[in-house]
């Protein structure tokens, strides 16, 4: 029950903020610091930042280095769907463990983009505004 409460807040909270996050579990990403270097997948994603699970624990406010790999709109001139990567500086907003039968299964992160530069965050949304209008 604990959990449908927090997806509603999430909701709430996501009306908040200052740009869209989609639902997407198909970008791959990289999350590295001194002694991590862990590769995932996204839970969803916003020019802002992402959330994504971990099977490690990374402490709140730790600043980390994301790499991201995501899909560029095809286009009529190529045959194959490009990717565009983008590099750039995060900090873990919110860390939470997932426990699945008393143990701890992975941790959910979510990760504040705070270095982005303008060709990346423009990317990142129009990725997020084709994959919207394209559901």
């Amino acid at each position: 029950m604990a959990r449908e409460n927090e997806g509603h807040d999430r909701e709430k909270q996501e009306e908040k903020r200052g740009y869209p996050r989609l639902r997407d579990a198909n970008i791959s990403l990289k999350v590295k610091s001194n002694d991590i270097d862990i590769i995932t997948k996204s839970l969803d994603i916003s020019a802002s930042g992402v959330y994504c699970k971990v099977e490690k624990e990374i402490p709140l406010m730790s600043r980390i280095r994301v790499v991201l790999i995501i899909p560029r709109p095809k286009t009529d001139n190529t045959l194959a769907p490009q990717t565009v990567k983008i590099e750039t500086d995060g900090v873990v907003v919110r860390e939470h463990p997932v426990i699945i039968g008393k143990k701890i299964a992975h941790y959910d992160l979510a990760i504040f983009f705070d270095n982005i530069s303008a060709k990346d965050r423009k990317a990142l949304l129009e990725y997020t505004d084709q994959r919207a209008h394209n559901k």
